[in-house]
């Protein structure tokens, strides 16, 4: 994500840190769990997408769509998005095998919200 807003010179896009401790407090109609599981957008007209489609769009907004594309291709499309559900399911465990790090906070444990 931070490549993503260090792209975002216009300020085209909002992005909100799900792991913030006041985010309950500030989003308290949204639910946790369902965003940690996968990406989610919300579109200026009120349209919510998740996925690759928020990854696509975001980018987009940024000026480099074009590198995510083919990720909506429609031959494509639908084996990049079994393979975002495998990468969304499993992403720290991805992320500790690729980094060797583990996770510094404790409301990035699946299933269990930061009430803090």
């Amino acid at each position: 994500m931070r490549h993503l807003a260090k792209r975002d010179k216009h300020n085209k896009l909002t992005l909100v840190d799900i792991q913030s401790p006041d985010f309950s407090i500030r989003y308290p109609a949204l639910d946790w769990h369902a965003l940690n599981a996968r990406i989610h957008g919300l579109r200026d007209d009120g349209t919510l997408i998740t996925g690759l489609d928020v990854t696509h769009e975001a980018w987009k907004a940024v000026g480099v769509g074009w590198l995510y594309a083919p990720l909506r291709w429609p031959l494509i499309r639908h084996v990049a998005d079994a393979f975002y559900n495998v990468f969304a399911k499993h992403r720290y465990t991805i992320s500790y095998l690729l980094t060797g790090k583990k996770r510094q906070c404790d409301r990035c444990i699946p299933g269990e919200p930061n009430e803090k």
